[in-house]
């Protein structure tokens, strides 16, 4: 008889070492600064797009992990409606990374994706020991998400490519402060072979 802790109620099916995390992508970017972001995030979402479709193709599970906009009695449904329907910067972001019915998502009350989220509890049942973290903003959320992953031993990937702050400087400092301090892989999304690192995990 299975136990509780064999399938977490039946709602995370999936298994694997690799997960991959878009942070924040569902976004109206209407806050102060929004505007000088559009640009990066819209280029970000297109590569976080493709990535996406190849993590799919190899099973590899794909979680949200996105603010609340302050909103406590939101849902992720509540988000993603307000973002495509309401008129906002970010509705190209949403249009294009629109969630899949068997995609996972956490929302979060602070900048880290762990901080008070079930993020801890998904992973461990995925069997998840390296991510791949993509979204905005580099220095601030990614940046905070990358930081308690380091703590629990997780790996790291968080492509160049697939990331955007306000100010270019601020992801490319950000990026050197998690390759030199977190040990993690900033190649670009269209340099990582997926398929490979899902391999090579799945035996160690």
């Amino acid at each position: 008889m299975k136990g509780k802790s064999d399938d977490l109620h039946g709602n995370a099916p999936d298994k694997s070492p690799v997960a991959l995390l878009i942070i924040d992508m569902i976004n109206d970017l209407e806050f102060p600064g929004g505007d000088l972001l559009e640009e990066t995030a819209r280029a970000a979402a297109d590569r976080i797009a493709a990535l996406k479709g190849k993590a799919k193709t190899l099973n590899i599970p794909v979680v949200y992990v996105n603010d609340n906009f302050g909103r406590w009695q939101s849902n992720f449904n509540d988000v993603l409606e307000h973002v495509l329907t309401d008129d906002v910067r970010g509705q190209h972001l949403a249009e294009i990374l629109r969630p899949d019915p068997d995609d996972y998502f956490v929302l979060k009350p602070k900048n880290s994706a762990f901080y008070a989220t079930t993020l801890d509890t998904l992973l461990t049942y995925l069997n998840a020991k390296y991510l791949i973290l993509t979204g905005l903003s580099t220095d601030s959320c990614v940046l905070f998400t990358a930081n308690d992953a380091y703590m629990r031993d997780l790996k790291l990937s968080v492509p160049s490519d697939c990331v955007a702050s306000i100010k270019p400087t601020h992801t490319t400092d950000a990026l050197a402060y998690m390759k030199r301090v977190l040990d993690a892989d900033t190649t670009p999304s269209t340099q990582i072979d997926l398929a490979a690192l899902s391999r090579e995990l799945s035996l160690a």
